[in-house]
């Protein structure tokens, strides 16, 4: 007898058990379940469903967690020992040593992330008597991705337990919440933990810690980890050293999973591919952020705002390179198409998409305080994708009904029918 044929015999004699839709969850996370509807009926024959689709997610967000572990040991012996002058992937980036520091910092997030997600899924699904939903097995992979590699494990606890609850258990569970659940996560450590979210010692491992090293008066040399970012955010960008490819590439700090615009771009292009994301939304995202960041560069090019502003490092910016930096690419790759919380309609994931990409740059230029804007900007559509939705719907519905309208032919009389005709087609 196969694994699966036995854990189906298990699944059918403790059906209706208090433990059995934990057990489920196990069942069916590798095999599909062993039902098929009952006859007489037309239904879509499909060997995908809600676990598949997320794994298929999982699956591109792979490279970017591997290229993570990486980027967190070159970033952290680079701010020691400076980077080196003439870089080689294979000598300076991927090391034993660098990817040692990843295992002990990345992965421990991965699992926090997911052991408190899935036990607060577990619960909730033995509580209620429903089946574990699976919408936390991609939420679970891009928390850890989208906070800074010193983030405290007890601290992310607390804000997944926070995520879960109040951002999707309390509508309902998953495909009824109204908020993405991953940047939900990230909007409380912002604004709970603001200190460990932001300025210049959190995106470096070791950073702080030398910080307090150094105020407890060890005589060792202090490490910036300050992102890109943040140095535009100071007017600071003459002190960068970092070059177009290192943007695109990865070799910045910044958030655990952010950094590489280049696979960000593949896992793109993956979902797209696959038919899991919304090129909509991608697309008219690029271009909204495009948009937001040429109207800056195009306020510094006619001197309405000089050098002494505090907008100037960031409104100086090239206006592309908005796209590969700091989180925009992965929001717009990974978050923004959620398909729950972003706008359904097809004209709507435009609307959507642009005002995203447009905010973001938005607020990245007007709050230097925390020069990044894309989970707000994010949260904020989220809110408006349903009233999104009910104007273009409104729209199809006004426009469909004019052609109705106009496409009627009424009969040629004298007597007024045509008239009453008219009155009750409209």
């Amino acid at each position: 007898m196969s694994l699966k044929s036995k854990l189906h015999e298990l699944k059918l004699k403790y059906q209706g058990k208090k433990m059995a839709p934990a057990f489920n969850a196990f069942h069916t996370f590798l095999f599909s379940p062993d039902e098929t509807t009952h006859a007489g009926g037309t239904h879509v024959k499909s060997a995908d469903d809600l676990k598949r689709t997320m794994n298929t997610v999982i699956m591109a967000l792979i490279p970017v967690l591997i290229f993570s572990m990486f980027n967190a040991g070159y970033q952290h012996f680079s701010a020691i020992n400076g980077f080196p002058a003439d870089f080689s992937l294979m000598n300076d980036f991927l090391t034993w040593d660098n990817l040692w520091i990843g295992i002990i910092k990345v992965l421990p997030l991965v699992v926090v992330s997911y052991g408190v997600g899935l036990l607060v899924e577990f619960i909730f699904a033995v509580i209620k008597g429903h089946e574990v939903e699976e919408g936390y097995l991609v939420t679970g992979m891009l928390v850890p991705l989208i906070v800074p590699i010193d983030t405290p494990l007890w601290m992310l606890a607390v804000a997944v337990v926070f995520g879960v609850v109040i951002g999707k258990e309390v509508f309902g569970g998953t495909g009824m919440n109204i908020l993405n659940p991953a940047l939900t996560i990230r909007a409380f450590l912002f604004f709970a933990y603001p200190t460990w979210m932001s300025g210049d010692k959190v995106w470096v491992y070791g950073a702080r810690e030398r910080s307090e090293e150094i105020l407890a008066g060890a005589n060792v040399d202090a490490i910036s980890g300050e992102t890109i970012l943040g140095y535009l955010a100071q007017n600071k960008g003459a002190e960068m050293t970092y070059s177009v490819s290192d943007m695109f590439f990865g070799f910045i700090p910044g958030s655990v999973g952010e950094t590489s615009a280049f696979l960000i771009l593949l896992g793109g292009l993956f979902l797209i591919f696959t038919k899991i994301a919304s090129w909509r939304i991608m697309v008219s995202a690029v271009i909204g952020s495009l948009v937001m960041g040429l109207i800056f560069n195009q306020v510094v090019d006619f001197g309405w705002v000089g050098e002494s502003s505090k907008f100037y490092g960031l409104m100086s910016f090239d206006f592309w390179k908005h796209l590969i930096v700091g989180g925009l690419a992965f929001g717009i790759v990974y978050m923004a198409t959620d398909p729950v919380t972003g706008s359904q309609t097809n004209k709507g994931k435009w609307y959507y998409g642009f005002f995203i990409g447009f905010i973001s740059v938005m607020i990245r230029v007007f709050n230097p305080a925390y020069p990044e804007g894309v989970f707000l900007a994010i949260l904020l559509m989220n809110v408006f994708a349903p009233t999104i939705d009910h104007y273009v719907v409104r729209g199809n519905i006004k426009r469909r009904m004019n052609r109705l309208k106009n496409a009627t032919i009424y009969p040629k009389d004298s007597d007024g029918k045509a008239k009453e005709l008219k009155a009750e087609t409209v």
